[in-house]
């Protein structure tokens, strides 16, 4: 397997995989599959960001990881330089109640850790995150960013396929992979249609410092608008996680930080003393999405290229690590038994693994998020009891952590904590 460098004139620059975005999914993508094959792949990672990109901004945001993403996260050795920025959240409490209600009784609160005594949910800063997978794939052999390049559009070849990129070059294949974000370019130029629509809700992303320590635990309030998460941070702080309606998001976004912070204030609950504004506030539109199809001759997508849901329960990150860790062992499965890596049996393997866990996910994520933004009397009276009833059974509560983290059906290696 020969790599020829990006600048060969007007000849392709040749891969066994190119891959379209180097944002989470992408160069995990990376690093996962040069580990797994020993160096021997050769691969692309095509960049918007200049050769000579420094760290990734703080812009606010915290992903929820969950266990089996950490695993993987250990298992491409790129845990350790984020460990000390995670914050394990070893509870939750559940409130499902309206903005103006002077006591937010906690409906349904759990443990969160697995049947071994794992804690199933870490928060991470996003900027932490980015900034150690490309460490880390900048150190991988025979992984190349081909840096200030954008793909402009998709071609097959005798032998595999072709990315366009915007300035006029060419980069070939056996393997396209299109990690290039919710409006994929590479998607759209594969023929692959998505199925989604919007949501009338913004989400809203900022960090508060609070004055009482949150014990580990994350609160996630139920309001009419949709939820309002509170995700404690190392230290006394926390990530807010807010899905307002897209009007209201409007108005609360154009005032100035004081009378921002009196909003999340009214929205907090008070358990944690007074608060402040510890870091920038960030926001988008809220939509679902979901690709028709994983795969097509020599392509796949993953990440937000993949699926799109609604940010309620955290998961969306967690979805495109799954699509990392499906994708990197059927890649390899299929390398060391002597098949390129965009053959078409391996592709549709990872297609099996993936499309339906994501649809499901996305249409779970989607019925809570209208289950709970009804502020209906009587429908908020059955959502209460349904809680409660959930808060009496273990069991029940038991398996949804360890759905949450991750750890049920079938699982990649990666996931597991194992080599791919």
């Amino acid at each position: 397997m020969v790599a020829t460098s990006p600048d060969t004139g007007s000849s392709p620059a040749v891969f066994d995989v190119a891959i379209a975005g180097a944002s989470y999914s992408g160069l995990a993508l990376a690093i996962a599959l040069s580990e797994a094959l020993d160096g021997s792949c050769h691969i692309a990672i095509i960049d918007r960001m200049p050769a000579d990109r420094g760290p990734d901004a703080d812009d606010g945001r915290a992903f929820a990881l969950a266990a089996a993403s950490i695993r993987l996260l250990r298992a491409i050795s790129v845990w350790d330089a984020i460990a000390g920025e995670a914050q394990p959240v070893e509870g939750i409490d559940i409130t499902d109640s309206s903005l103006d209600a002077g006591v937010r009784p906690v409906l349904l609160s759990y443990d969160n850790l697995t049947s071994d005594g794992e804690v199933a949910t870490h928060i991470v800063p996003s900027h932490a995150l980015l900034n150690s997978l490309f460490d880390k794939a900048r150190t991988c052999p025979n992984v190349v960013f081909i840096s200030a390049a954008q793909a402009a559009g998709l071609a097959t070849t005798e032998f595999g396929a072709r990315v366009l990129l915007a300035d006029g070059r060419e980069i070939d294949a056996s393997l396209i992979v299109a990690a290039d974000g919710r409006k994929s370019v590479l998607r759209e130029a594969a023929g692959i249609d998505v199925i989604g629509w919007s949501y009338p809700q913004t989400g809203i992303v900022t960090r508060v410092r609070h004055d009482r320590p949150h014990q580990a635990r994350a609160v996630q309030h139920f309001l009419p608008a949709g939820p309002f998460a509170i995700l404690p941070l190392t230290g006394n702080r926390a990530c807010i996680t807010w899905t307002e309606d897209a009007n209201e998001a409007k108005r609360i976004l154009a005032l100035d930080n004081a009378d921002f912070l009196a909003e999340i204030d009214k929205r907090f609950g008070g358990k944690l003393g007074a608060i402040e504004l510890d870091g920038p506030r960030a926001y988008w539109p809220l939509e679902m999405h979901l690709a028709r199809s994983y795969v097509a001759p020599h392509f796949a997508v993953i990440g937000d290229a993949a699926h799109g849901v609604h940010p309620l329960a955290g998961q969306g990150l967690n979805l495109g690590f799954r699509d990392v860790a499906a994708l990197t062992e059927a890649v390899a499965d299929g390398v060391r038994l002597g098949f390129t890596a965009g053959d078409a049996q391996t592709l549709q393997r990872y297609e099996r693994w993936r499309r339906f866990d994501s649809a499901m996910s996305a249409a779970t994520f989607d019925a809570i998020n209208r289950l709970f933004a009804n502020d209906a009397a009587l429908l908020r009276t059955a959502r209460e009891a349904g809680l409660g009833l959930v808060d009496r059974m273990p069991a029940l509560k038991r398996f949804f952590v360890s759905e949450a983290a991750g750890l049920t059906g079938d699982v990649p290696k990666l996931l597991r904590g194992k080599a791919a």
